[in-house]
């Protein structure tokens, strides 16, 4: 079975204790995540951080940090649930407020991105450029599924053929790329 630790700070429990998933709810992820990663040490836990912040620099920031990005009042328990059940098998869950300040980050990036953004999204299908829009907004496979009549089968199969066609390991690095936020960086 595993374990999610929520962790205050100064994170000295980290010390004693293995934990599958790692919560950090803080007021400012920018100060208080890498002061948690300093702490983790050699423990390589994934970690959700849950926030109110939600401008585009801090949502970045954490998700190049390997992070997941749950931005307070935007999710439910389930979304919380999924996301600590997600990241035990390597994947990063955010809520569709933290996927708009990518979206906003992205926007922000120079013409060349741009370019280079199209170039992978022409390696899409009609299909799966939908997939990815709806997903880049926060959805999970299911409600994906229905926005599109698909079973979820469908779409998580679609998944793996996009992750494969971006070279991204999971949802957050294939969302980064989709947006022009990490093009040819692994996150």
């Amino acid at each position: 079975m595993s374990s999610a630790l929520l962790v205050p700070p100064p994170y000295d429990e980290l010390r004693e204790t293995e934990a599958d998933v790692v919560v950090l709810r803080c007021e400012d992820p920018s100060v208080s995540f890498p002061v948690l990663l300093d702490a983790m040490g050699s423990m390589s836990a994934p970690v959700i951080v849950v926030s109110p912040r939600q401008d585009a620099d801090t949502v970045v920031e954490v998700f190049r940090g390997g992070a997941g990005y749950l931005v307070e009042g935007d999710y439910c328990t389930c979304m919380l649930s999924s996301a600590v059940v997600a990241a035990t098998v390597g994947h990063t869950s955010f809520s569709p407020v933290a996927c708009a300040a990518i979206r906003d980050a992205a926007r922000q990036l120079p013409p060349e991105h741009g370019r280079a953004t199209e170039r992978l999204r022409s390696l899409l299908s009609p299909r799966e450029r939908q997939i990815m829009e709806l997903l880049s907004t926060g959805l999970g496979a299911q409600e994906i599924g229905l926005r599109l009549t698909l079973s979820e089968k469908t779409v998580r199969n679609n998944l793996s053929n996009i992750y494969a066609k971006l070279d991204a390991r999971g949802r957050t690095e294939a969302v980064l790329r989709w947006l022009g936020a990490a093009s040819g960086v692994r996150v």
